[in-house]
């Protein structure tokens, strides 16, 4: 029996010229997971709620009132919330859903090779870096609005004082190297975490792995709990931002 690691996802069959890859399957699946749990009910609430209804509500606002005491309450609240809240769900159900038991076993023979049909999404760095773009761009533009565009750009350029400048680069790099800490964080974690698991249960099946196993879904909780976090708590700063003085 031989394991096999790889980086980057397989594909699985082709839609003309358009790859579809296992983690690109599976991040449609759990779209349309999401879509049935969350926007199915919604169109769908009674005046008295049952349990799953209960539940939603109170996920909901809980995460709310979590978003209100980083950002403030009010409008800024009321703007970013569906787009943290949506990263963090997805993030979470898609760490989750690895854990599913009997997913491995579904594979499929492509070039006289079983490819696994499933595989965790956020061991696709490619999906991990759209999902750090659009909260590091988000950010950007949250700044951009809250300063104004000339001011927001005088935090990066300033040729009057050689120390202001020198700090205006470093702040550019900090701002770039927000795109690497966050995307490389969930993804390292989580392929890391996919790769140690298979690694266990090929060296030491059956209870062996249970510690593992464990570990690997705090880690799968805290990392897409760890990126929504971030991403608020860097719009946070983006609408307060003190800009140089001219």
């Amino acid at each position: 029996m031989e394991l096999n690691i790889s980086l980057s996802p397989e594909i699985l069959f082709q839609i003309g010229n358009f790859p579809i890859t296992n983690t690109l399957l599976w991040s449609f699946v759990l779209s349309s997971f999401l879509i049935l749990v969350f926007v199915i009910p919604a169109s769908r609430l009674k005046l008295v709620p049952g349990k799953f209804q209960s539940f939603i509500e109170m996920l909901i606002e809980g995460a709310y009132d979590f978003v209100e005491s980083i950002i403030g309450p009010g409008v800024k609240a009321r703007r970013v919330f569906p787009l943290v809240f949506t990263m963090f769900i997805f993030a979470l159900v898609a760490n989750l859903a690895v854990y599913i038991p009997g997913q491995a076993a579904v594979t499929i023979n492509r070039g006289g090779e079983a490819i696994s049909v499933f595989r965790a999404v956020m061991s696709d760095y490619g999906m991990v870096l759209i999902m750090t773009l659009i909260s590091v761009i988000v950010t950007q533009i949250v700044a951009i609005i809250s300063a104004g565009p000339w001011k927001y750009l005088g935090k990066f350029i300033n040729f009057r004082n050689p120390l202001k400048f020198f700090l205006g680069v470093m702040e550019l790099i900090g701002e770039t190297a927000k795109i690497v800490s966050l995307s490389f964080r969930l993804f390292g974690n989580i392929f890391a975490g996919e790769v140690l698991g298979a690694v266990v249960l090929f060296l030491a099946p059956f209870f062996v792995p249970l510690p593992f196993l464990f570990l690997g879904l705090l880690t799968a909780v805290v990392q897409a709990f760890v990126f929504a976090v971030l991403t608020l708590v860097f719009i946070s700063m983006a609408s307060e931002i003190e800009t140089v003085e001219e």
